[in-house]
Order: structure tokens, then C-alpha cells, then sequence
């Protein structure tokens, strides 16, 4: 198995990892009329959680600190993927269920080739821009269907979570090239400490506000694996196969989340789902057949 291949079947690991995320981000904070845990949180716990395990992983491997010039990579990847994200994405759902927020934030692995080609100066051939394009207007076509075309402030701020994540995976992937990727989400873990903990204990949620044991169960699911062993195989997808090509999985992930949200939310699933999901995998397919002009050495 060549590594483009490893690459695209751990990134596949992680998108269906993320895929969990949206409705376990919901259950976790509730809705507008029976809310749960507080979205800053749950944007700061889980990151202090996956903090602490990062610090056992990172001491039972000996792994020694990145070297200095990687650390504003990392610090760009933490306020995209570790801060940006999760709380813009806990706020949104607040007000829209997982199925919307799926739909909406489908057009993410449109901005993070667009990131990644302009950061890594790479040349995707026209075909590939074409697949990418085709699967993002799929996405979007899929939003117009399920939402009438209308927008709200939570679309507002599901799209800045898209741009703020983009970010944050093309910088860390940038440090995963030249660092181990399980360790790359771990050193921005570890950093983040001092503002996490703190931040957890300031927003804990107050003593008359009953939290059902479901919203925990969600919370403890973002902060193990959507905060930290998703990105295990993640960055390291991205590493082997390549941030415009693997980035495009993630196309999948919209409709991942949207079949999770039936048995963990009770959400109901239209059948025209699957006649998306599948043109949104031929699209994926083609996308993979096409030319990717990949850089000899990426800049660290």
C-alpha cells in the first residue's frame, strides 16, 4: 500500500471521527429551549481534557518539544482547530440541529484545498478543481434543498467555523510534514493549558442547571476523540496523501454526521440523503483520479 493510499484511508478514519462530533456537539450543549452544558464550556473542557491526556501520551513517548520555528503553526492551528471551531460550531447548533449544521459546513474541504494551494504553492490540475468544486455545489445544493435556501445568524457562524478550521488543519498539517502527526495535536494541547483549564473552571456550568448524563457522554465523546484521537489519524492522512487531495474526504463528512444524528438524536433522515451521498462519493472518486501537482518539499 503506497502512501497516498494510507494517507486517504486514515483521513476517511478521522472525517468519520469528526462526522461524530456535530451531533455529539448537540447533545452535549442542547438546544435553545432545553440548553445543556454551556458551549464555552464545552469548547474549553474538552480542549483542557484532551490536554491532559496529551501530556501522559507525549511523556509516556519522551517526545521532545517542536523546535521553535514550528511554533507559530501550531499556534495558528490551535486558534482555528482547538478554540475557533468547536466554540463557533457549539453556538450554531444551539440554534439549528446537526442535519443543518452538516449541510452547512459541507463546504469545508473546498476552503482547506484553497488554503493548502495557495500555502503549500501546490497546482491541482483543472479536473481536480472541477471534482471539488462539483462536490462543495452537491453540498450546497443539498443546503438549499433541506433549508429552502434561507439563512440564518447559525449559518453565519457555522461558515466562520469552516474558514477558522481550514486554517487551523493546513497549519498543523504544515507541522505534521516534519513532526510526528499524533504529536502535532498533542504540543497544541499541552500549550493551550494555562488558557483551557482556566477557562473550563470559569464556565462551569452552575449548580442549578440540570445536566443530563446524555450531554456528558457527548461532551466526554468530543473532548477524547473529536479533540484528540481524531486528529491522531487526521494529520497524519494529510501528511502521507497530501492536504488538497485528502482534504477532499472530507466531502463525506457532511453525510457521515447526518446518519449518526438519526441514532444519537432521534433526528429523521430524508431518503434524498443517500442520492446526495452518493454522487457526493463518485465526485470523491473522480476527484482522487485526478492530477495533483504536490510541491517536492514542503517548507517547515
Amino acid at each position: 500500500m503506497n502512501d497516498q493510499t494510507k494517507g486517504l484511508l486514515l483521513g476517511a478514519l478521522g472525517v468519520a471521527i469528526f462526522a461524530m462530533t456535530l451531533p455529539m456537539t448537540r447533545l452535549a450543549v442542547g438546544d435553545a429551549s432545553a440548553p445543556q452544558l454551556p458551549p464555552a464550556f464545552v469548547t474549553a473542557a474538552r480542549a483542557a481534557v484532551a490536554g491532559v491526556l496529551s501530556a501522559l501520551y507525549l511523556l509516556a513517548v519522551r517526545a521532545g518539544p517542536p523546535a521553535r520555528k514550528h511554533w507559530p503553526a501550531l499556534a495558528v492551528s490551535g486558534l482555528g482547530t482547538v478554540i475557533g471551531y468547536p466554540l463557533l460550531l457549539a453556538l450554531a447548533l444551539r440554534e439549528v440541529d446537526a442535519m443543518h449544521a452538516a449541510v452547512v459546513t459541507g463546504v469545508l474541504p473546498l476552503g482547506t484545498a484553497v488554503v493548502a494551494a495557495l500555502a503549500f504553492r501546490q497546482r491541482p490540475s483543472v479536473g481536480f478543481w472541477v471534482c471539488a468544486v462539483a462536490g462543495c455545489a452537491l453540498v450546497l445544493g443539498f443546503a438549499a434543498w433541506q433549508g429552502g435556501g434561507k439563512l440564518s445568524p447559525a449559518d453565519g457562524l457555522l461558515l466562520l467555523a469552516v474558514v477558522s478550521t481550514s486554517l487551523g488543519y493546513v497549519a498543523g498539517a504544515r507541522v505534521a510534514s516534519v513532526v510526528p502527526a499524533q504529536q502535532v495535536i498533542c504540543w497544541i494541547l499541552v500549550a493551550g493549558l494555562p488558557l483551557t483549564v482556566p477557562a473550563a473552571l470559569w464556565f462551569w456550568p452552575p449548580p442549578e442547571l440540570v445536566i443530563r448524563p446524555a450531554a456528558w457522554g457527548g461532551f466526554a465523546y468530543t473532548a477524547v476523540f473529536s479533540m484528540w484521537l481524531g486528529f491522531f489519524a487526521w494529520y497524519r492522512g494529510l501528511a502521507l496523501g497530501g492536504v488538497v487531495r485528502v482534504s477532499q474526504v472530507q466531502l463525506l463528512q457532511p453525510f457521515l454526521a447526518l446518519m449518526f444524528a438519526v441514532p444519537v438524536l432521534g433526528e429523521v433522515l430524508q431518503p434524498g440523503t443517500l442520492v446526495f451521498s452518493l454522487a457526493v462519493i463518485g465526485v470523491v472518486f473522480l476527484g482522487r483520479r485526478m492530477p495533483v501537482g504536490l510541491p517536492s518539499k514542503v517548507s517547515s
